[in-house]
């Protein structure tokens, strides 16, 4: 077995980490990170797509909002620092709300507390990494923002009273997923975080050398010991930096590698380049399973028109060619078939390779948006204890989405000589289950914007390129031509 991670190709720094652990959904990250905040002593660095200051991390009866929580924690100890970055569109909306302005102005006038914006991209990008680093010595990096419409339990109930935006309005049920690190990987996502927090304000934070001190959440139950973690990334090029691809590198080489199975959840799915390399692997006389876990639709209208219409076309072309219904999409509900939205970008492959991030598959993602995912290949050296705990964290999710204990789902697969996709088929009916998802061919107007990636591009030049060379269809081609050198080379290595 040979490590996928490669340095300079598919990630950009590999680290150690003392511990490691994946939380599922946000009701658990918020508990967790709170603990980890309350005993930093230097400094706490957020970087997100979304934040606000209106949220409750925890919420019950006299809970601080999470801007009342951080002016306690300036009170507490002003000279530790509380620096966060946010990215710069649609920070004007909190504006609309007098208790954000209030919140913001006593931020403002606190000296331990640093909010800024991050706007350093070209038009049409957007900064999307969800990072939070403590004292340099504890990270996480995932999908969950600190901001509304984001806790939620692992149950997923269709009625949640504390599932409620800061107007009263309540959202629905919310799946998703971030990893917990400490080690030289936090450190090392650190110096990501005050690169970004540079690009974006000009000013240049240093590191802290805080003494270490025990910063793992207490009643955080430890998945991986000593363990090496790649991270990779995606990078638009703005101005005198450059553009960085490890992110769609690093999909690739997973889906090229894949054995037996490859699990996906993920909020979207219209990169052509990546179904293609699917679609080559369904081609094969003894393909693996494929499954993904989606939402049934994109989040907002405009995400809805962009991304829903080009993952039926390539779901659909796909479909084509899975000749032993390998590949499957699911849609996960509530009990009372309730859609539950999934935001998570986890990738497991063999019980061997674990990816968890900010990035989605789509353009956006691989080429266009500041994007941060982390990594533990089974292959390392450092690594070959880890397959049983990713299959622990694999079994827990599907089993979450299937409403059965972990371990019944491990036994019913087992019964099925390992396939997940038969597994999920003899679980899921009525209640909290897996739909498929229903390939409704889109419309005349939708097939157009999603033929032409209107509202996906992978670079800033996509916008002003001519639709002729652009589109679904050439980086499907893409994405099948590179599938094939990289088989070409793997046989030529091999011999």
């Amino acid at each position: 077995m040979e490590p996928i991670v490669a340095l300079g190709r598919n990630c950009w720094k590999i680290e150690h980490a003392s511990c490691a652990s994946v939380i599922i959904d946000a009701a658990d990250y918020y508990h967790f990170v709170r603990q980890a905040m309350d005993a930093a002593e230097s400094r706490i660095l957020i970087i997100g797509w979304q934040f606000d200051t209106r949220i409750l991390l925890e919420p019950r009866e006299g809970e601080q909002t999470l801007g009342q929580y951080f002016l306690t924690l300036a009170h507490q100890k002003p000279d530790r620092r509380i620096d966060v970055l946010k990215w710069s569109f649609g920070a004007k909306k909190q504006l609309l709300h007098l208790s954000a302005i209030g919140m913001l102005l006593r931020w403002q006038g606190t000296k331990a507390i640093d909010l800024r914006f991050d706007g350093a991209h070209p038009p049409g990008c957007s900064h999307h990494q969800k990072i939070v680093v403590i004292d340099d010595q504890f990270a996480v990096c995932g999908g969950i923002d600190i901001s509304i419409a984001r806790w939620d339990t692992s149950d997923h109930s269709d009625e949640n009273a504390n599932r409620r935006l800061p107007n009263g309005h309540q959202y629905g049920p919310w799946h998703d997923v971030t990893m917990a690190m400490i080690g030289n990987v936090a450190g090392a996502l650190s110096e990501l975080g005050r690169d970004r927090w540079h690009i974006a304000t000009g000013v240049k934070l240093e590191p802290v050398n805080t003494p270490p001190h025990d910063l793992w959440p207490k009643d955080l139950a430890v998945d991986f010991e000593n363990v090496d973690i790649a991270i990779a990334r995606t990078r638009a090029e703005y101005e005198d930096v450059k553009d960085v691809r490890e992110i769609d590198a690093l999909n690739l080489d997973m889906i090229a590698a894949a054995k037996r199975f490859i699990y996906i959840e993920n909020q979207y799915f219209t990169s052509a380049r990546i179904a293609a390399a699917i679609a080559a692997r369904m081609e094969e006389e003894n393909p693996p399973e494929i499954v993904m876990v989606v939402p049934r639709t994109a989040d907002g209208w405009l995400e809805q028109i962009a991304m829903d219409a080009a993952r039926v076309q390539i779901a659909r072309a796909i479909a084509k060619v899975d000749h032993k219904k390998r590949f499957r999409i699911y849609v996960p509900v509530t009990k009372g078939q309730t859609d539950i939205y999934v935001h998570a970008k986890v990738s497991i492959v063999d019980d061997r390779f674990l990816r968890v991030g900010s990035s989605n598959l789509n353009n956006r993602s691989l080429g266009l948006d500041s994007e941060c995912d982390v990594m533990i290949d089974a292959a390392l050296d450092a690594n070959g204890h880890t397959p049983p705990a990713i299959t622990a964290i694999r079994t827990r999710l599907m089993a979450e989405h299937l409403d059965v204990s972990p371990e019944h789902f491990a036994e019913i697969v087992a019964q099925h000589g390992g396939s997940l996709i038969d597994a999920i088929e003899t679980l899921r009916g009525e209640g909290k289950t897996l739909d498929p998802l229903d390939l409704v061919p889109p419309g005349p107007l939708d097939e157009f914007i999603a033929d032409n990636e209107l509202l996906d591009p992978e670079s800033p030049d996509a916008f002003l390129e001519p639709m002729s060379k652009r589109g679904l269809r050439k980086h499907w081609s893409e994405g099948k031509a590179w599938f094939k050198r990289r088989r070409g080379s793997r046989r030529a290595a091999r011999h």
